[in-house]
């Protein structure tokens, strides 16, 4: 219960459905008081337009028996002068916002007398209020007009007519009861309908997890998770999560092979070195002691070799340091004086990039070792600028590699046959990390045509 009440889907619906109600709340809100003002303005018309026609019947000097005050049920009129007394009433109104005016005049105070040439009027200024009136024995609640008017004598009165406000109170409860009734049926059908959608929605993530559950229970990486045949996010994710799956199981077996082959690579010089120690336990005079030196000396590389993929692997990042890469040729080739050929410096133009001096030197390094191991006569580096990239190319005179090996040999533990032949010790990993390190440092390493290998970094701007 707690993990239904706590999912999305539960999560969902509930705030689906109070974002619904909070708008069917403020539009029934606005709604109601919107109904009630327009019948209120229309009662208050109703009982100004009743108290205008008496006023007016006053205004022409009509008698009090000639007012002709509509029927008190539909609209209770009452007539007094200046002094408050009353003059007239319509029929069957008893009492008036408390006070009794039942058996009152039919309009006392008015006669039939000449008007002396006077003109009555009726008073611009209406004044609406509420109100309540009894009538025939029945109190209700009215919306009351008040006009003053003046007869042909120039005598005063004050007409006060009513319209009943029952009509527009039903109108008013009859809307909030059919609102308070649909309000919580309108809601249970949101409700519902954004459960069911819901559920189908995240159906297939459920099997996006249960299949992930599995392939983290079975450590199975080339399993993958169904993708929906709906093109929206959830297939995106689908499609991202087995994306993610195939580069973590390429991952994975790309680490097995290397730990397969550093294994490999390291067996070798570790027998022959514990061979040549056994050989000379037993007989010291046969110790072949260059040998062992060599055998540790390539151990000690192939272990500095393994160090540097592990960093990097781990994402080791190089330092932002500006360097130089025409001075970088201009030490590395100093430094190597044992070559088999003598390396020939090309053209150098001024180019610095952002990276480790250290990284840099050691694929300048790997790729001069790699000219040697092939080259025939002539080992050549040089440094190009091309626009906003610095361009380092080692190029040797040797057979150079063929078009189809050309992405292999950057491959770890890779070694082309005539090359492992010549081989003094290399154990393919030099064009690897060269290329790891070139991809790290925001460039590219390739290997154009023949045998020139091509070191692309942006320069620094």
């Amino acid at each position: 219960m707690r993990n239904a009440l706590g999912s999305v889907r539960a999560r969902a619906t509930a705030g689906a459905t109070l974002v619904v109600a909070l708008a069917l709340v403020l539009a029934g809100t606005a709604l109601l008081l919107v109904l009630r003002g327009n019948l209120r303005a229309q009662t208050d018309l109703q009982a100004e337009v009743a108290a205008r026609a008496v006023a007016a019947r006053i205004a022409t000097g009509s008698v009090h028996g000639d007012l002709h005050l509509p029927d008190g049920d539909d609209r209770p009129v009452v007539v007094t002068d200046d002094d408050g007394r009353l003059l007239a009433v319509g029929d069957d109104v008893e009492e008036v916002d408390g006070e009794r005016v039942a058996g009152g005049p039919d309009g006392g105070g008015f006669d039939d007398g000449a008007d002396g040439g006077h003109h009555g009027e009726v008073d611009d200024d209406v004044k609406v209020g509420d109100g309540t009136a009894t009538v025939d024995g029945h109190r209700a609640d009215y919306r009351f007009a008040t006009v003053e008017a003046e007869d042909t004598a120039g005598r005063k009165a004050v007409v006060r007519a009513g319209a009943p406000l029952a009509t527009a109170q039903q109108a008013v409860d009859s809307l909030r009861t059919a609102m308070l009734i649909g309000l919580p049926l309108l809601l249970l059908v949101v409700a519902g309908v954004t459960w069911l959608v819901t559920r189908r929605a995240l159906r297939p993530v459920e099997g996006i997890r249960g299949e992930m559950a599995a392939i983290t229970a079975s450590t199975d990486l080339s399993r993958r998770v169904p993708v929906p045949a709906a093109r929206d996010e959830i297939g995106r994710l689908a499609r991202t999560t087995n994306e993610t799956l195939a580069a973590l199981e390429a991952s994975v077996e790309r680490q097995r092979r290397f730990v397969a082959d550093a294994s490999h690579e390291l067996r070798s010089p570790i027998a022959s070195l514990r061979t040549q120690l056994e050989v000379g336990a037993a007989h010291p005079d046969l110790l072949d002691v260059p040998g062992a030196v060599e055998d540790t000396v390539r151990l000690q590389q192939l272990a500095a070799d393994l160090l540097l993929l592990a960093r990097l692997d781990a994402g080791e990042r190089p330092a932002g340091a500006p360097v130089s890469l025409a001075a970088l040729v201009r030490e590395e080739t100093s430094q190597r004086p044992a070559d088999r050929i003598a390396v020939t410096v090309g053209r150098l133009d001024e180019a610095e990039v952002t990276g480790s001096r250290g990284q840099l030197g050691r694929v300048l390094g790997n790729l001069l070792d790699n000219a040697q191991r092939h080259a025939t006569a002539a080992v050549r580096v040089a440094v190009v600028r091309e626009g906003a990239e610095a361009v380092l190319r080692v190029e040797d005179d040797g057979p150079g590699v063929p078009p189809g090996d050309r992405e292999r040999i950057f491959e770890r533990f890779v070694r082309l046959d005539d090359a492992r032949a010549r081989d003094d010790g290399g154990a393919g990993l030099g064009l690897a990390i060269a290329r790891d390190v070139a991809e790290r440092h925001g460039g590219s390493l390739r290997v154009r045509e023949g045998s020139v290998f091509e070191l692309r970094l942006p320069v620094l701007s």
